[in-house]
């Protein structure tokens, strides 16, 4: 029968062999990964040069200061405000059909450019030519899709004045 085990040598390595262990490790990940880290460093001296490692380090060091003021900014009634109204654009802008969207902003910067040649021109339309221009099939069609874009906003207001108390 073997001889039973009762005492256990834990083998403790010495803090000099372990700082050789240590070092040998890291030249070894330093020369497989020489690429990644020469592009470290020129990241990081660009940092520098730009003082943004400095803006960084000081932000850190104040970091409870910045918090503060920074909660205080979000708590105001205005701040509250401007992040709800830039969700409900989100929620706006995720609501339109990319088509539609488009076909809207080219409207515009067509209407845009005939604004900036009409005002280059300073030509004022006497009452005969602008009711003539009136029944052109682009302005009609404009007009047309403003009277239905009206009737759109109008439904919504009727709604929400029927819903709010």
């Amino acid at each position: 029968m073997a001889k039973p085990i009762t005492q256990i040598k834990k083998e403790i390595p010495e803090p000099v062999e372990e700082e050789k262990q240590a070092v040998t490790e890291i030249i070894r990940e330093v020369a497989l990964n020489h690429d990644a880290i020469i592009e470290a460093i020129r990241l990081i001296k660009g940092l520098h040069e730009t003082k943004v490692l400095e803006a960084a380090t000081a932000l850190l060091e104040q970091r409870t200061e910045v918090g503060a003021i920074a909660i205080k900014q979000i708590n105001q009634p205005t701040m509250q405000n401007v992040i709800k109204n830039a969700i409900n654009a989100f929620k706006f802008l995720g609501s339109l059909h990319p088509g539609q969207l488009d076909t809207v902003l080219e409207g515009l910067s067509q209407g845009f450019t005939q604004f900036s040649k009409g005002e280059q021109q300073e030509k004022n339309l006497s009452y005969w030519r602008l009711r003539k221009k009136l029944w052109s099939p682009p302005i009609r069609a404009a007009i047309t899709r403003i009277v239905d874009f009206m009737d759109g906003m109008g439904e919504v207001f009727l709604r929400n004045r029927r819903e709010s108390p």
